[in-house]
């Protein structure tokens, strides 16, 4: 049993974010460690073990003030990072001075079921996952990151995950590979994700956080070496149309915990968006999340690229600068906050294996509405183009839909978009997909 002390002296309390022990004023023992303690109360139980002379615990609580407080400074320099940078040259000088001239990248696809509408303006009305001619966003996406950034993978071994779908809902990831090897290379993973796209089921609900604390357990397994993780998604996490202002779901909430969580591992998170957005969401997660270490998160409009009236090679130079916009400064505050290089030890992650379609697909909506002019399903293995080679976002040889939605006359928030669309429901596990004929959020 522990021994009952009480002094008048400072002593310490625990920051869940900072990690360090601080000094804050009342009545209390010493101790050597920076475990929690009780702060109401001004006496508490210790282990013998853990007493300490006056002069050595005041020579500790010294080290630990100035520990804390360095850090302190280091996470306020670093809790919100700026687009300093205007073109890529001066992206990748800073990132030659920070001493960063390779990393590892990890990909994430979103495969919710809010992938089938946050198409209706920018992709022709049709699901974002939509197999045809041309590239869907996902494809292009995959291959511009694969032009402008597979140079900066070490090894070009890339570990591709897909959340959302109907294994794995806001829970889980499955690995592009039964036996969870990494891709390689990222004509492998657009190989791979088109091999994929019909066997999976969109679904949700729509979280971030189980792909976040995928890559961080990737991160902790080597050691501590410098990731950036790539999510690629319609930036749709779950939420309630009747949830007031301020109030976070439990996805909102999962996703900005898991990114408070990963900033205390040399992690960088991109998060591209495709589709119609909106992208309140994902700014807030870039910008307003102060609990972090430093600033680990960056929104990459996609869509808004893609769209300008610029030649291709243009867009892809815009959308490599801002992928790589805050990663010199980023990877400078994990050097800073000493994170390289240490395995701190995670709960692990195991991702599921890819889905796999048992049974033929029945008729559904999405063969109601395929146009006269597209004679193949939604996920056709009709020839495209090549893998790295650009298209146009919208082609004048699809006029038709995969997806018919219709806009609702119920009235629009700031936030959300809201339609009516019809949607066939396949298991009532789904939480993402709804009966037919339904109003719902995007």
């Amino acid at each position: 049993m522990g021994i009952k002390l009480t002094r008048n002296q400072g002593r310490y309390s625990y920051d869940p974010y900072s990690c360090e022990a601080r000094s804050i004023q009342g009545s209390s023992t010493y101790y050597y460690d920076a475990r929690p303690i009780q702060s109401s109360s001004s006496s508490a139980y210790y282990d013998a073990r853990s007493i300490q002379s006056p002069i050595s615990t005041h020579a500790s609580s010294m080290r630990h003030d100035t520990d804390w407080e360095r850090r302190s400074r280091i996470q306020s320099r670093y809790s919100r990072i700026g687009d300093d940078y205007y073109s890529l040259e001066q992206v990748t000088d800073a990132l030659a001075q920070a001493g960063l001239e390779s990393s590892n990248l990890i990909v994430g696809i979103d495969f919710t079921k809010s992938n089938e509408w946050m198409g209706w303006r920018s992709f022709q009305h049709k699901s974002l996952h939509h197999l045809g001619n041309t590239q869907n966003p996902y494809e292009q996406a995959i291959s511009i990151i694969g032009r402008t950034l597979s140079s900066f993978d070490e090894d070009n071994l890339i570990p591709c995950f897909g959340f959302g779908d109907a294994t794995t809902h806001d829970q889980d990831v499955f690995s592009f590979y039964p036996d969870n090897r990494s891709c390689n290379g990222f004509e492998d993973v657009l190989a791979r994700y088109r091999e994929l796209v019909p066997q999976v089921n969109l679904a949700g609900p729509t979280s971030f956080a189980p792909i976040i604390e995928t890559a961080v357990d990737i991160v902790d397994k080597s050691r501590g070496q410098y990731h950036v993780l790539m999510i690629i998604a319609d930036g749709q996490v779950t939420r309630s149309a009747d949830m007031v202002s301020g109030q976070s779901s439990p996805q909102e909430q999962s996703t900005i915990n898991a990114i408070v969580k990963a900033s205390e591992y040399p992690l960088s998170i991109v998060l591209v968006g495709v589709g119609d957005g909106p992208w309140d969401m994902m700014r807030k997660f870039d910008d307003n999340i102060p609990a972090r270490a430093f600033d680990n998160f960056q929104f990459v409009n996609f869509t808004e690229i893609m769209l300008k009236n610029t030649p291709s090679s243009k867009k892809e130079t815009d959308f490599a600068l801002a992928a790589l916009m805050e990663i010199p400064t980023q990877y400078k505050a994990t050097l800073d906050l000493q994170l390289l290089g240490r395995q701190r030890g995670t709960l692990g992650r195991f991702p599921l294996p890819p889905p796999q379609r048992t049974n033929p697909i029945a008729p559904s909506i999405t063969s109601m509405y395929l146009s006269t002019n597209e004679t193949g399903s939604a996920f056709s293995n009709n020839p495209r183009v090549n893998s790295f080679t650009p298209s146009p976002y919208s082609s004048g040889n699809e006029t038709g839909s995969a997806f018919s939605y219709i806009p609702s006359a119920v009235t629009e928030d700031s936030s959300y978009n809201k339609y009516v669309f019809g949607v066939r429901k396949t298991s009532p596990l789904d939480a993402g997909i709804r009966h037919a004929t339904t109003v719902g959020e995007t």
